[in-house]
Parts: C-alpha cells; sequence; structure tokens
C-alpha cells in the first residue's frame, strides 16, 4: 500500500537512481530518462513480488526502500537493500524466473519496463554492471542449472575459447584475410608480428577501416590492423578479463598459452552470455534485422547457442525454454517485416504458436506448428466461418503475411510441420468467434473425424504476436470438464501411442525403415507424457500450461496420482535431457537433428534408467485404462 508521506530523494527518482549502479556511470539526461518511466512499487511484508518458475520478467526493479529476499526452492540466497536490481536476468535471457523475490518488510521498488530496461543494459554502463552480476555472483541462471555451478568468474579464459584461432602473417592481403574469417566463421583475424607480439584485424575494422574508409583488399592486412593487441593468458579468470575488455572499450582479446602462442579469441559475448550463450544478444539483433535476409543469417546462432548451453550445464528445460523465446522472436520480427510489406490484414489478429514451441519445450528437431486467430468486428455475422466477403479478405490477406513467415523460418533451417497445421493455410486461419465455435463443436461431439487430433493441437496454443488477452482458443476448451464423453476419448486417445518395435535389452526400438533399431524418444516417451499430462490438466480444468505444471495440476486435482504425476516429470525430465545429448552431437557433427537414438551409443546406466523411465510410463498407462475402462490399442 502507498505511504503518506514521501522523502525527498523518494520525490525525485532520479536523484535517488544516480546513487547507485549502474545509473552512477550513466548520462545525468539518461538518468532522467529512467526515472521517468520507472514506477514506484509498494509491498508489504511477506508479499512475493514474481514467484520461482513464472513466465520471464518484463520489468527490471530497483530496492527503494525495505529489504527483498531472494529465495529458491526455498531456500534465502540473498537479501537485497537500497538500490539493487534484481530480475535481471531473467528479462535478459528469457528463462522463466530461478528464485522467489519476496519482501523481507515493508518496501517499495522502482519498476523499469523492459524496453527501458534493455536499452539501459545493452550499453557500456549495463554491460559491465551485467557482467559483474552475472560473472561474479550467484543468480538465478545459477539456479535454473539445477546443479551445482562453478562461479564463472574464476574459471580461466582458456576453457570459454570456442575453435581454433585464424592467423595470418603481416603481409597477407586484407581480402585473403577475410576469406579466412569467412570460411572459419570468425570475428577476426590475429596477425603473428613475430617478436612484436600480436595485431589483430576484427569484422568491425573490416567494415569501418577497409569498405568505409575506402582502402584496397590488395592491401596488407598490418595497413588495417590493430597493433599490439592486447591479450591475455589461457589461465587468467574470465571475470577480470570480460572487465578488462569493458574498462579499455575492447571486444575482442588473443587468448595465449604461456608459451606465447595463441590458442584462441575470446569475445566479450562469449563470456558475458556464457551462460545464457547470448541468448539476449541473440534476440536484440533478431529484433534489430532489417531484412529477412539478415534475419535468416542472425537465426544462425540458435544451433550453437543450444550447443553451449548444454555445455554450461544448463538443464534442458530451460534450454528448450530459451530456444522457444528465441524462435517466437524470429517469428515476430519475420511477422513486422511481411506486414510492412503488404496491405493492412484489415483486422487485430494474433499468432499462434502450436505444440511444443507453445509450451515453450521445443528443440531443433521440433516443428514450428502455428495459427492465425483474427478478432471480430463487433457488427461481424458469427453464424457461419466464410461466406463473408470482408472475412474472406481478411483470411485471404492474413494468409499471405503467413506465407511470408513460413518461408523464412523454413529458410532459417526451422521444420514446419508436414501435415499442413501451419497459418498459411487457410483451415488455420480464422476469427476468434469461428476458432471458438469449432472448438465448442468438437467439446459436444468429439466423434468427429479429426476432433481429438484437433482439439489437442488447439489445447497446446499460445500467443505470440498481436492484440491478445490471455489464450482465447485453448480457454475454450475450460467447458471440457462439463462432457463426459470427451473426456473418456481424450483419456483413450491419450493410451493409444505405442511403437510397434522388437526389443533391444528391455528397450523399445524400431522394427524397419531408416531408423531401424533405433530407438524414437520422441514418439515412445515423450508422446505419451505428453498426451497423459494433456488429458490430466484438460479433466482437472487446466488449459495452456508446460507439461510440468499440466502434470502437477492432475497431481493436485487428483486426476493422476501425485506419485504417477511425480514419475511422469521425472520421467519427462530424463527423456528430454537424452534427447538434448543427441541433438547436441547431431549438431556439432553438422547433421540434422532428430530423436531416434541408437542404444549402443547410451552407456549401461543410461539404458537402466531410461528401460526403468519408459516402463514406469507404460505402467501409469495401464492403471489409468484400467481406472477409467478404456482401451489402450
Amino acid at each position: 500500500m502507498p505511504r503518506e508521506t514521501r522523502d525527498p530523494v523518494e520525490a525525485d527518482p532520479a536523484a535517488f537512481l544516480r546513487a547507485h549502479p549502474p545509473f552512477d556511470t550513466l548520462d545525468p539526461h539518461e538518468v532522467e530518462q529512467v526515472a521517468a518511466a520507472a514506477e514506484l512499487e509498494f509491498y508489504r511484508t511477506g508479499d512475493v513480488i514474481f514467484a520461482q518458475g513464472a513466465e520471464p520478467v518484463t520489468h527490471l526493479r530497483v530496492v527503494r526502500s525495505g529489504a527483498v529476499e531472494i529465495i529458491a526452492d526455498g531456500n534465502v540466497l540473498d537479501v537485497l537493500g537500497e538500490g539493487e536490481l534484481f530480475g535481471h536476468a531473467s528479462m535478459l535471457s528469457g528463462f522463466p524466473t530461478g528464485f522467489e523475490a519476496r519482501a523481507a518488510q515493508d518496501s517499495s521498488c522502482y519498476r523499469i519496463g523492459i524496453e527501458v530496461a534493455q536499452a539501459l543494459l545493452s550499453a557500456p554502463a549495463g554491460l559491465r554492471f551485467v557482467a559483474r552480476s552475472l560473472l561474479e555472483e550467484p543468480t538465478e541462471l545459477h539456479v535454473l542449472a539445477r546443479e551445482p555451478t562453478q562461479n564463472l568468474a574464476d574459471e580461466p579464459v582458456g576453457s570459454l575459447v570456442r575453435g581454433d584461432p585464424v592467423v595470418c602473417a603481416p603481409e597477407t592481403s586484407i581480402r585473403e584475410a577475410a576469406q579466412q574469417m569467412t570460411d572459419a566463421a570468425a570475428t577476426a583475424v590475429v596477425v603473428d608480428l613475430g617478436a612484436r607480439g600480436y595485431g589483430i584485424l576484427t569484422d568491425r575494422d573490416l567494415r569501418s577501416r577497409v569498405v568505409a574508409g575506402g582502402m584496397s583488399s590488395d592491401d596488407p592486412v598490418s595497413a588495417a590492423m590493430s597493433a599490439p593487441a592486447y591479450t591475455c593468458p589461457v589461465d587468467r579468470p574470465a571475470g577480470a578479463v570480460l572487465l578488462e575488455m569493458f574498462d579499455r572499450g575492447l571486444r575482442h582479446f588473443p587468448v595465449v598459452s604461456a608459451g606465447g602462442r595463441v590458442v584462441g579469441v575470446v569475445e566479450e559475448v562469449d563470456l558475458v552470455a556464457a551462460r545464457t550463450r547470448s541468448s539476449f544478444y541473440l534476440r536484440q539483433r533478431i529484433t534489430r534485422a532489417a531484412t529477412a535476409t539478415e534475419l535468416v543469417r542472425v537465426a544462425g546462432e540458435l544451433r550453437p547457442m543450444v550447443i553451449a548451453l548444454h555445455d554450461a550445464r544448463v538443464a534442458a528445460a530451460n534450454v528448450m525454454a530459451v530456444f522457444a523465446v528465441c524462435v517466437d522472436a524470429l517469428t515476430r520480427r519475420f511477422l513486422e517485416l511481411a506486414i510492412a510489406e503488404r496491405p493492412p490484414p484489415g483486422a487485430d489478429f494474433a499468432w499462434l504458436a502450436l505444440g511444443s514451441q507453445a509450451r515453450r519445450e521445443a528443440l531443433p528437431s521440433s516443428d514450428v506448428d502455428s495459427a492465425i486467430v483474427w478478432f471480430d468486428r463487433p457488427d461481424a455475422d458469427t453464424a457461419g466461418n466464410g461466406g463473408d466477403p470482408r472475412e474472406d479478405a481478411t483470411r485471404a490477406r492474413l494468409v499471405a503475411v503467413a506465407h511470408d513467415v513460413i518461408g523464412g523460418l523454413r529458410a532459417c533451417g526451422l521444420q514446419t510441420d508436414e501435415n499442413g497445421v501451419n497459418a498459411d493455410e487457410e483451415p488455420f486461419v480464422r476469427s476468434v468467434s469461428s476458432w471458438q465455435r469449432v472448438a465448442r463443436s468438437w467439446i459436444a461431439d468429439p466423434t468427429q473425424e479429426k476432433a481429438l487430433i484437433l482439439s489437442s493441437v488447439l489445447l497446446d496454443s499460445r500467443p505470440v504476436f498481436g492484440l491478445h488477452t490471455g489464450t482465447p482458443v485453448a480457454d475454450t476448451f475450460r467447458l471440457a470438464t462439463q462432457y463426459p464423453m470427451l473426456l473418456r476419448m481424450l483419456a483413450r486417445f491419450a493410451l493409444s501411442h505405442r511403437v510397434s518395435a522388437r526389443m533391444f535389452r528391455g528397450l523399445v526400438v524400431e522394427s524397419g525403415g531408416e531408423y531401424r533399431g533405433r530407438i524414437d524418444l520422441k514418439r515412445g516417451g515423450i508422446v505419451p507424457i505428453l498426451d497423459l499430462a494433456r488429458w490430466g490438466a484438460v479433466s482437472a480444468g487446466v488449459t495452456s500450461a508446460s507439461t510440468q505444471e499440466r502434470l502437477r495440476a492432475a497431481g493436485e486435482a487428483g486426476t493422476l496420482t501425485v506419485d504417477d504425476a511425480h514419475t511422469l516429470r521425472d520421467a519427462f525430465e530424463l527423456i528430454n535431457n537424452l534427447r538434448l545429448e543427441h541433438q547436441v552431437a547431431q549438431l556439432r557433427a553438422g547433421r540434422r537433428a532428430d530423436d531416434h537414438v541408437d542404444p549402443h551409443e547410451l552407456s549401461a546406466l543410461m539404458r537402466a534408467q531410461l528401460r526403468q523411465a519408459l516402463r514406469a510410463v507404460a505402467a501409469i498407462q495401464r492403471r489409468v485404462a484400467s481406472e477409467l475402462r478404456v482401451g489402450t490399442h
């Protein structure tokens, strides 16, 4: 509740902010802009500011008075006082919140919106602050890893070097050096100057000194390089290297061995984003891409990001969440570009992510399924779908926009649904009243052709763009609790997925085709859990949510036993970790990611754990089938 009095500093938020980092290093005018956008919130003792595991935060908060506890899994990690920031790691990384923020006493906070906060934290002073907070102190990113995590600030910088360095002689032509950088996908080339040390030429130098400066590409690289280059030894702590980068205003440091040999080049993004693999920077670049071609080029970082998140020991659930957040950003930017180049759609609309993308459980192997819902005019005739020339024109324009977006996502190497569950197909572009009408029809009569399949598709829907409130299509299925026939058929549908196969040491494997002898971790492991979770949640009146939340809701409501829900959550986590391991290995080898694992590649221990998990899922399916008296064919 607001206090009745305000002290002089509280009445001048800019004065308060200027007394604390990172605001103390900003230009006074910039602080005034931040202060003008800040809102003052008040909390009573014990109030939860945000919960652990909640959606990524959209505000940066600064403690104005009182104290805020940072709590993870019931344990108090830290107590923040006046002037301290929190929530920025979740906001920048796109991760769900890794801790609970709770008022330890009557407190107030300045709340700064995401656009202003991102601009602040991407400036040099803000980046320096982020670097210190992410590298020197445990944050929600460490908590999200769900494992003991070493302090990254103390890690040797040599451990963060990715790939071999590009090294050339000073007489090498600029053209040849640039070609070497391109071939190695490097952003800098190190120039070996012998006894004089090293020089460096970066991609920024190529743009500013060569292209803009009018130099010839036939000139020697020594004419455009910076020399001597600042270097760092392989054993220097990463935190110290990053802070020196910011202090010197540099983005690349050659890393040298004890013998003076260059072993790699480390970039500031490697250090700032070592735990998030620059998901924040990637999303920034996505939102700033000016053309579809540039967007496709930026999207090339999606898969390296997944590899680096895996290498940083981030749990699979959070890797999937970050991947989905970045695909959301790609989708939104493709939409913005497509809309700018076409006539107005004629109606406010939302783009719906479907399936794993909607649940934020996407991996590089996942399809990017989608649909569009537009919002009816107040005078619209909602008695039927189609027939109104204005509706037909709206649908045609939206399908044309979707065609550009789907084409862009495919150009980025993302897979779309081969069965046509895509927003560039007319059946998946409807007004909100039309979607709700067909959903109610399926609820009332689930025996209609494909009603169960399409109901499952719409239950996993989430708006990622446009005017929307909540999940207007999925929310229709809250009526499902009043229709026992639908729930029964959803249960039968959930219990119907079996892998036709032979056995390998107790594991189900494909009996023929391209993947003969391999385990299909998605169809044979993840899909049965997804279906049980969806049925259990709908039966409990819960529609859109992640699989883990659906299982939790089903356990609390009693549609699944608490033990069975917990077992399914554990199995879901185990199998997704295996999927991630498998797909990262494929991406490293330059192959397309899939979910078909050769059991010979698994250790005996992992085979045993997977076998136990799959048997537990099968046992729960049999138990549910027996209790509901439905078939499991």
